[in-house]
């Protein structure tokens, strides 16, 4: 049950782009984390350039991105983490060409009894279907 934010630092990303990434997204959370897309929600937030900064200066000649994605503490393993990390950097660098030097894929870890999805815990879900994994 990930939730993630794409931020991209291009106010003008098509949309057939944005659709690109948010399938890219979905596929590599079921691929290397075993989330299941039936309950994966991507959010694409586009920024303008002249607002997105490394080391202080604004990235007008390239593309900033930052992935972050929320999933439950204790379902992956680090191979799998490291998996997705290094192929969602892979699908932003192929998909948007020309990054900023400076991108960050984030894993948020959630303790179970502190994440839930439409309106039940991820615990209470493990508990009631041990199937559940996230």
């Amino acid at each position: 049950m990930p939730f993630a934010r794409l931020t991209v630092a291009d106010p003008d990303l098509s949309i057939q782009t944005q659709q690109n990434l948010v399938e890219g997204i979905t596929k590599l959370l079921a691929s290397t984390l075993l989330k299941s897309p039936q309950v994966t929600v991507v959010s694409t937030v586009l920024a303008p350039r002249e607002q997105w900064f490394v080391a202080a200066t604004p990235q007008t000649h390239a593309t900033g991105a930052h992935l972050e994605v929320s999933i439950t503490a204790g379902t992956n393993t680090t191979d799998e983490k490291a998996a997705f990390l290094r192929e969602a950097h892979r699908l932003l660098a192929d998909t948007l060409h020309t990054l900023s030097p400076a991108v960050y894929v984030a894993l948020h870890e959630l303790d179970a009894g502190s994440w839930g999805y439409n309106g039940v815990s991820q615990l209470a879900r493990r508990e009631q279907d041990p199937s559940e994994t996230d």
